[in-house]
């Protein structure tokens, strides 16, 4: 719902003296040193004024000064009928001040009172209020009506530019804290990603490795328990020390690609087929540089993809291609189908879907299932 404009107030951050560069702050009170000291020097030089009329005079203006800055932080803090009865009492001692002998004063008086609440006030009570300032002054400045008339005008314009520049400030001020806040969140959106990333990094190498050792020892213990010879007990636990292995370099790479310093994605394929009877790879297309995100995901669906392979068909022949596209990056593994090992109901499932998860958080799409006579996994990132 938008604020009535005739009664919002200025904001606090465009009253707000902190708010203000230093050279304004400077500037700001530089002025009301000087309306200040004129006050005082008019209430000294004013005419027949002389002994206890001029300590009257002085106290008059100190209690003026005293008044205004009352009236200030009345504004600051958006009360309105404090901020009207200081500004009440300050037109009183103007007013007063003539019949006193103190006309210099009081002008100068009703001037500030007429831009200040021009600047600070809601324009419902501003108004009214500088009207009654500037008409009082046109009636006892004894000018020529033209120059007072134009004194008055340039009063009232002075006092509206000046609220027009505090809520401009304001504004700019709203802005930069909202830009502020913007960029805190995105940072923590930026670190909690990061955390998110690090956390399927570790998923992913823990929960393989760990498995296929749990899988291995479990056998080896049901061996021992049937009193099994000791070479099929032998050949569980090597297998769980190699995965264990296995899972410890994994382990680095992952750690490698999280500080960035990962291999070229060709050779990580080479060395990773060359543990696997039966697979080969072929890179197509023009060899670059992809983002650590992009490479990562490559490695690890690579790496399932393959384990599967072992898992449920260990001898059939598997094909690892690599193709390098406009935009995308494809990857393709595809085997020949086979009997399936003895680990093949191992595991809970969740390879297949972790893989399309990484995939479909890169923008990319990953596709698995039977064909022809094996089984097929086409990975596709945007890169």
């Amino acid at each position: 719902m938008t604020e009535n404009v005739w009664t919002r107030w200025p904001s606090r951050e465009a009253l707000e003296a902190a708010e203000k560069p230093l050279a304004r702050r400077v500037l700001s009170r530089t002025v009301r040193t000087l309306v200040l000291g004129m006050l005082l020097w008019g209430a000294y030089n004013s005419a027949d004024v002389r002994g206890w009329r001029l300590l009257v005079g002085v106290v008059g203006v100190l209690l003026s000064a005293a008044v205004a800055w009352g009236f200030w932080r009345a504004t600051l803090a958006h009360r309105l009928w404090p901020s009207l009865a200081l500004v009440t009492v300050l037109l009183g001692l103007a007013v007063v001040g003539p019949m006193a002998g103190f006309r210099v004063p009081a002008l100068i008086l009703w001037c500030g009172c007429a831009v200040s609440a021009l600047e600070r006030l809601p324009l419902a009570a501003a108004l009214p209020v500088a009207s009654v300032a500037l008409a009082a002054y046109a009636a006892v400045n004894n000018d020529v009506w033209l120059t007072t008339a134009a004194t008055t005008v340039g009063l009232g314009l002075a006092g509206y530019v000046l609220r027009l520049d505090a809520e401009a400030r304001g504004s700019a001020l709203r802005l930069l804290a909202q830009e502020r806040a913007a960029r805190a969140a995105e940072a923590e959106s930026a670190a909690l990603a990061e955390r998110a990333r690090i956390a399927r990094e570790i998923h992913d190498v823990l929960a393989h490795s760990l498995s296929a050792q749990l899988v291995h020892l479990e056998a080896a213990r049901l061996l021992i328990e049937r009193g099994a010879d000791r070479d099929r007990i032998l050949e569980r636990v090597v297998a769980a020390r190699g995965m264990a292995r296995d899972g410890l370099a994994e382990t680095r790479q992952a750690l490698s690609a999280l500080r960035g310093e990962m291999s070229p994605l060709e050779d990580f394929l080479s060395e990773l087929v060359s543990a696997t009877d039966g697979a080969d790879v072929t890179v197509a297309g023009e060899r670059r540089q992809l983002p650590a995100e992009a490479s990562q995901a490559v490695r690890r669906v690579a790496q399932e993809a393959l384990t599967n392979a072992r898992k449920h068909a260990p001898r059939a022949k598997v094909r690892v291609r690599l193709e390098y596209g406009d935009g995308e990056v494809t990857l393709d593994v595809r085997d020949t189908g086979g009997s399936p090992g003895e680990l093949s109901g191992s595991g809970a499932g969740y390879g297949l879907r972790g893989m399309r998860e990484r995939a479909e958080l890169l923008g990319g799409s990953l596709e698995a299932g039977p064909h022809e006579e094996g089984f097929v996994v086409t990975l596709k990132v945007p890169a």
